[in-house]
Order: C-alpha cells, then sequence, then structure tokens
C-alpha cells in the first residue's frame, strides 16, 4: 500500500442500497481536503475508496460486506475469445477518440441512454445537474474515451486519470448500438487506452457477486479484488503481489 488510511473521515446516513434492495447500504467518506488530488486519490483508490462527483467514498455498511473493490492489471490482461469477437465486429467505420474536456454532445448521449436503459433506475429521469454532480469534479483530470461511427458519436467512457492508474466512472452510448456490445467495448478501449500510457491498473469499480447488473465485471481477467483490507487475485483469491 502506498497510502495511510485517512484520519478525518465521515460516516453517512444508513439508506437504502440501489444494488440489493433487502440491505441498508452505509458510507466512508473522505474529509480531509488534502486528499483531493490525483496522487492522494490513487492511493485511496488502493485502499478501496472510490469517487462520485467530487466526494470520495467507500462502502461501511452495518450488515453486508459484498462490495469488493475491483482492479485489472492491464499489461497482464488477456481478452477472451468472445471479447476479441466482438472488438473485431466494428469495421472501419468506427473509430476511437481520446478527449480530455467535455463536448456538449455528451449530454444529449447521456440523455438518450438513461431514458431508454435505465427507467427502472435512481438515475431516471435524467438532468443536466444530476449528469454533472455524478460524472465530474473539480480535483482530478478525466478523458473521455469516445466511440464514433462515421460522423456520429455512439459511445462515452467517462475514465478518471491517474499517474499509474485509471478508474471507469460511467460509460454511456446509444441504445441504437446495442447490439454491437458497446459496453465490452468501452471497458476494452479503456483497457488499451491504460496500457497504450503505461499505466498499471484499471479500477472498475465494486463487483457485487450476487448482483446480475455487476456480473459482466468477472469476464476480465486476471482482476483482483480488495478482500479484508489486500487485493488477492479474484478466481483463487490468493494475496497479490
Amino acid at each position: 500500500m502506498t497510502e495511510h488510511f485517512p484520519s478525518k473521515i465521515g460516516l453517512s446516513q444508513q439508506f437504502s442500497c440501489s444494488y440489493l434492495p433487502e440491505q441498508q447500504e452505509q458510507l466512508l467518506v473522505i474529509l480531509d481536503q488534502n486528499c483531493y488530488s490525483p496522487e492522494r486519490f490513487e492511493g485511496l483508490l488502493e485502499l478501496g475508496f472510490r469517487r462520485s462527483g467530487d466526494q470520495i467514498y467507500r462502502p461501511h455498511c452495518p450488515k453486508c460486506n459484498a462490495c469488493e473493490s475491483l482492479r485489472l492489471p492491464v499489461q497482464q490482461f488477456n481478452a477472451s475469445k468472445s471479447q476479441k469477437r466482438k472488438w473485431n465486429k466494428l469495421s472501419d467505420e468506427f473509430r476511437i477518440e481520446i478527449n480530455q474536456q467535455e463536448q456538449p454532445n455528451y449530454y444529449p448521449l447521456y440523455e438518450k441512454y438513461i431514458s431508454l436503459r435505465h427507467q427502472d433506475g435512481s438515475m431516471y429521469p435524467p438532468n443536466h445537474l444530476q449528469y454533472e454532480s455524478f460524472l465530474f469534479c473539480q480535483w482530478l483530470p478525466i478523458t473521455f474515451i469516445e466511440l464514433w461511427h462515421l460522423d456520429k458519436l455512439i459511445a462515452v467512457a467517462v475514465t478518471d486519470t491517474m499517474p499509474s492508474s485509471l478508474s471507469a466512472i460511467y460509460t454511456f452510448f446509444d441504445p441504437d448500438y446495442e447490439h454491437y456490445s458497446l459496453g465490452t467495448i468501452m471497458i476494452l478501449a479503456q483497457i488499451n487506452y491504460a496500457r497504450e500510457t503505461h499505466r498499471q491498473h484499471l479500477y472498475l469499480g465494486y463487483q457485487i457477486d450476487s448482483c446480475k447488473k455487476m456480473r459482466y465485471k468477472s469476464h476480465y481477467k486476471p482482476a483482483q479484488r480488495f478482500v479484508n483490507d489486500i487485493w488477492v487475485h479474484s478466481d483463487t483469491r490468493q494475496k497479490s503481489s
């Protein structure tokens, strides 16, 4: 570990878990403003924390420990046959673009994605304030990995950028292109970008094995999970180096 556990931490109130409805969720929230920098945040990622908007948090639920932070050592990643097929399905009409600034055409795509794909979720109905407060922050550089079909933007992966790692925050895409498995494509694009920029890890957020919405994360190997305050290999649960 490269970071000590912060001394200034708050504890949120309990509220209903959006992933496991039968559980109550509670969060540790970083209060020390000195932690709000790319370098310090990278150390906190190693301790199982994550970002939402400007806030750094980690689950600290009273009766549940199902959330386990998941990361990929990108230089060791091996795409499966299925992942290779999906990537190769993209013709020369598709291209990946990297942008360091939010663009005006992002929000209409986000709005369409939430409205058509997540009508049963907490982010529906979408609005611009919610979009900004969830995805962006003032103290961290963000990379936007875009997928284009000809002259049409069809997917954006919002990706936090630290010195030695990336953290996948959220991907939204045009549901009209769902048959291209764009969720998979955008994770593979983030892995490729991490490799190209010589980073060690891509953090994929929290894994909850009993939540169907998160099972896709288990398809990327090798992976490491943060279990009982150590990183272990996801399959064998042996301590990772």
